[in-house]
This record gives structure tokens, sequence and C-alpha cells, in this order.
């Protein structure tokens, strides 16, 4: 076949699908099930299945989990999570791991600058009933960076790795804003906010902020940080004013944070594998990795704005917006455990 002949056969492709995906926005409820057969040969299915890393006895593994990016919700979802983070499809994770009763230890990689309270504290909270509903060791492995919901989530591991130059720490909670009150001012534009109540505008970047914001907003900081201590605390079995002395949000690099009592050795998630493997008599475990069956077309760049016309992938735009409502903004502070601020 020339080139002209086969530019014909993938612009026919490309109709073909396009009138599928027309018929599907409105297909019958019969229809549909031929329309989600048509989804899952293009792109492939959002069940979570093991992903063999390496090789050893099946009814012994060890699950590796990865939290790479900022701990946010939102975000695309299925066989289309695999950009960044995405906290859904990681919970779900924990969910297969939970069911699989194969599953004897669990390895946790974390390279992220922390996030949100609420994803931080499910994230722990999650791991822990797993681990003591199973009995199962976990050790992890902070990479670039684990710092406050990074470190937040490896706290209550049996044991932490950390390289040389990790950067960690940063235990603590920050809510990040802007005031350009003054500003207004000069200009000669006016708040006309109505409320029911005196701080209901709490963190309002449009009028100066009053003793009593302050006092109400540095609470609910200081309550929000008082719950991260007690998690140091208790998986690093240190007392609450041993943390608090080295919880001041400063960071740490690996060798620092060995010495303050935060992690136990140093090394690479190799190395971390490696001594779990020994430690937990799992030396013939398999390393597995639960993901989704995407197939490559999933991956392509039409493949994914096809994804998205059809309404199966949030675009760019949309995932950039999520992440930011999920941050919290200027006008709109939320408490974060996040080292860099908003």
């Amino acid at each position: 076949m020339n080139k002209k002949r086969w530019i014909a056969v993938l612009i026919a492709a490309g109709l073909l699908v396009v009138s599928f995906v027309s018929a599907g926005l409105t297909a019958k409820p019969q229809e549909e099930m031929k329309i989600g057969g048509l989804n899952s040969l293009l792109y492939g299915d959002d069940e979570l299945t093991p992903q063999v890393l390496e090789e050893g006895n099946s009814e012994q593994k060890i699950a590796k989990l990865t939290v790479d990016g900022t701990i946010a919700s939102g975000g695309s979802s299925g066989f289309f999570a695999s950009e960044g983070y995405n906290h859904e499809n990681f919970m779900e994770q924990l969910k297969a791991i939970e069911a699989d009763k194969t599953v004897k230890g669990i390895l946790l990689e974390v390279n992220s600058p922390g996030g949100g309270v609420y994803e931080s504290a499910e994230i722990a909270k999650t791991l822990n009933e797993i681990r003591q509903e199973r009995e199962l060791p976990m050790y992890v492995s902070m990479k670039s960076m684990a710092a406050s919901g990074g470190y937040y989530i490896s706290a209550q591991a049996d044991k932490i790795y950390a390289t040389e130059e990790t950067v960690t720490g940063s235990i603590g909670v920050i809510m990040s804003g802007l005031n350009y009150s003054g500003l207004l001012e000069k200009l000669g534009v006016e708040d006309t906010t109505v409320k029911s109540g005196a701080l209901k505008d709490m963190g309002s970047s449009t009028r100066p902020e009053t003793k009593e914001d302050h006092a109400v907003l540095q609470a609910y900081i200081d309550s929000a940080y008082n719950r991260f201590v007690k998690v140091v605390s208790e998986g690093r079995h240190k007392s609450e004013d041993e943390v608090k002395k080295i919880a001041d949000g400063r960071i740490y690099d690996g060798v620092q944070a060995k010495e303050v009592g935060l992690v136990d050795e140093l090394g690479f998630p190799e190395d971390a594998l490696k001594a779990m493997r020994k430690e937990q008599n799992l030396e013939k475990a398999e390393l597995v990795e639960y993901t989704t069956n995407s197939t490559g077309f999933a991956n392509t760049w039409f493949g994914s704005k096809l994804a998205q016309f059809q309404g199966l992938k949030a675009s760019e735009t949309s995932q950039i917006l999520t992440l930011l409502e999920n941050l919290g903004t200027a006008e709109s502070p939320k408490a974060m455990y996040y080292y860099g601020g908003e």
C-alpha cells in the first residue's frame, strides 16, 4: 500500500471510531453494553489486577504501592489514572490488597511533598486497619521527597528507608493565603460582602484579618497539627513532647532524619525491599503492583482526546481546576499537610 492509501485507511478508521462514539451518546440501554465493550477494546478496563514485578511464590506476595506527587483528590480514574498521583485509584489499590489473602507484606515508595489533610489521614487510617487486620509488615522507601503528608503516611511503617538526599520532615500544617485589602483600599475598591456572622468569611483576601479571625484559624491549625504529632508519636514510638521538639515544620535530609529518629536506615528502594525479604521471611515472595488493564491506544494522543470527548477522561484543564480546588486558593485557603505552601 502506498502512502495515500494508508492515509485513507487511517481516516476511515477514525471516522468509524467517531461514529461509534456518536452512537454511544444517544445509545439506548440495551445498546450501552455494546458501547462499553467497544470502550474496553479501545482502552482496556479499570479492574485492578496484580502485575508481577519480580517472580516468586505467588502464594506469598509483597505488594508495592507508590505515592508519586501531591496527595489530593481529583484527576482521572480507572485506566486513565496513571498520570501522577491519583487518590481514588490508590484507595482502590488498598482495597485490592485487603482482598488478596496472598499478600504478606507492603512496600510503600513515597515521592511527595504531602497534600490534603483529609487524603493523608484517609491513607494512613486505611493502611493501619489493613495491616492490623492482616498483621502485614510495611516498609517505606522515601525517594526524592517525603515531606509533611508524605511523612504522615509513612510514619507507621515497621521500617523507614531514605536516601542521604531525601527531603523529609516538614511535620506541621499550613494554610496559605493572600490579603490584598490594602491595595483595594488604595484603588478605591470596597468589600461589600454580606454575611450572617463576623467569622463567616474568615481568611478573606479582601478585608483586613481580625484578631478573632486569626485566633480561630490558629486553633483549627493547631488541632490538625496535634493529630499529625500523635500519628508520628505512635508510629515512631516517641512521646508527643519528643516529637514536638523536632516537628516545628523544618525539613531534614535523610542523614539528619535518621539522627532525630524519623528514619531507620539509609538506602534506596531496592535496599528496603531486600531488607524486608530477609527480615520478614519473604525471600521467595512475588513482588506485585496493582494496575489497570489499559491498552496502548489509551496512552496515545488520539486515544486520550477521544476519551475526553466521550467523557471517560477529564480534560487537562478540568484536572488542574480540580487539583486547585482540593489544595485551596487565595480566596478559599485550606489546611494542608504540605511542604512549600500553596
